[in-house]
């Protein structure tokens, strides 16, 4: 029983450590937060454009919206600076003592998360991206997107202590029977144990006394009776010995029938319980409305690009893509049928590529591609061959028709690129293909 005391300490144990782990990535998330409200206060009055991002996020930040919505808005964000940035030169900033500390404090977060798990490369990214933020908006992204990776850390956090729970509490349930079973099995040993003992005492009883008497028997029918009595009572000891012997044997097995039966469920909701696990680990890493890759997927993907580079030495082209006029589809049709576009025109970007390339949606209406063992010139063939593929679908909304087109900006990405420096370059070509009349595809 000692050792059933030690499974259960030891999942207390880890029970204690993940709330303790869950509590402070909460208020980690919530020291963010005021960040975040900081910096869109500080970065108001720089541009009227500018302004109605900063006050969207700054209101989801205050109403503690979940990482779907702020990661909308920062991405809304991201592109509004670009765009003033391209009309307006952002000067250069001499960041003051209390800037330097937010960015030193952030960096600090964000290395303590690249140390929690190697594999994921986001916090590193982040981090270089922190060091490149020229402005309060570029710093309001980071620390957005640095308080998301938080909150998904949180929630993975709190989904991997329930977990815990119920499988401590289903341990000890089995333990419980395993407890009872070997109960039982004990009892029916020391059961078995004394019953012979009688048996034997009985036997030998008889076999003492049937001594007695034919050692002092004088005839022999006398003896022969003495005899015959004590052997059938010998043989009724016997019988009923066997008889005992052979229920005890079917008890026997039916507790251990029963323990297999036990013992093989358990082994089916283990292998069910790893199955949900890594679902869970999948959809993690899933669009919930589109079904495709998100944006932590992505990054994953591209460092593992990035890595096998040297290797392969195949081209890689990244293709960013922009839904045209999707908000305009938003506020005059509502949400669902936005929904029901987005939806589509992912399905038409995984219908058109080639098994080991990559689709994702990197957040509202934009995607992005990967295609492996490509050059820029077969890249922008196949990018236009999406594009009308696009185009030709055909929505009606509220009885009205709604054409859907989509702007692409490509680059091939460089060995020891880095996923800012490939994205920014993708980023540029859609802003001129965005500017150039849209539903174009561009290349850096």
């Amino acid at each position: 029983m000692s050792e059933t005391a030690d499974w259960k300490q030891k999942y207390r144990d880890s029970l204690v450590e993940m709330e303790a782990e869950e509590v402070r990535w909460k208020q980690v998330e919530q020291i963010l937060r005021r960040l975040v409200g900081r910096l869109c206060a500080a970065g108001m009055g720089v541009n009227p454009r500018l302004d109605d991002e900063l006050i969207a996020l700054a209101a989801a930040n205050r109403r503690n919206a979940d990482a779907g919505e702020l990661a909308r808005l920062a991405e809304s964000l991201t592109t509004t600076v670009v765009a003033v940035d391209a009309t307006a030169p952002v000067p250069t900033i001499t960041f003051p003592p209390t800037d330097l500390q937010t960015r030193l404090a952030i960096k600090s977060l964000l290395e303590r998360l690249a140390a929690r798990d190697p594999k994921d490369p986001v916090p590193a990214a982040l981090i270089a991206e922190l060091a490149g933020a020229k402005n309060d908006s570029a710093l309001a992204n980071v620390v957005t997107r640095a308080a998301d990776l938080v909150h998904g850390h949180s929630e993975q956090l709190q989904r991997e202590r329930l977990r815990t729970a119920e499988i401590l509490a289903e341990v000890t349930k089995r333990l419980d029977e395993m407890a009872g079973y070997l109960s039982d099995s004990n009892h029916a040993n020391r059961s078995h144990f004394d019953d012979t003992e009688t048996y034997n005492d009985a036997v030998m009883s008889q076999v003492r006394e049937l001594t007695d008497e034919v050692a002092g028997a004088t005839e022999l029918g006398v003896l022969q009776s003495l005899v015959n009595a004590r052997l059938e009572r010998v043989a009724q000891h016997v019988s009923n010995f066997r008889a005992r012997e052979e229920f005890r044997l079917l008890e026997v097995n039916g507790r251990a029938e029963r323990m297999r039966t036990r013992i093989a469920e358990l082994e089916r909701e283990t292998t069910d319980l790893h199955s949900r696990l890594d679902s869970e680990k999948q959809g993690a890493r899933i669009d919930p409305l589109t079904g495709i890759a998100n944006r932590k997927s992505f990054e994953e993907r591209f460092a593992l690009e990035i890595a096998q580079k040297p290797r392969t030495e195949l081209a890689v082209v990244m293709l960013l893509w922009d839904l045209d006029n999707f908000k305009v589809i938003n506020d005059s049709y509502g949400h669902r049928a936005g929904d029901r576009v987005l939806q589509s025109v992912a399905a038409c970007f995984m219908a058109a590529v080639r098994g080991n390339d990559f689709v994702a949606r990197i957040g509202g209406e934009e995607f992005v591609m990967l295609l492996s063992g490509t050059k820029i010139e077969q890249a922008m063939l196949i990018a236009n061959q999406v594009r009308t593929a696009v185009e030709a679908l055909r929505f009606h909304f509220r009885g009205t028709p709604v054409r859907v087109t989509v702007s692409c900006g490509l680059t091939e990405v460089k060995e020891n690129d880095a996923a800012e420096g490939a994205f920014d370059r993708a980023d540029g070509a859609l802003y001129r293909a965005k500017h150039g009349g849209k539903n174009l595809c561009v290349a850096a």
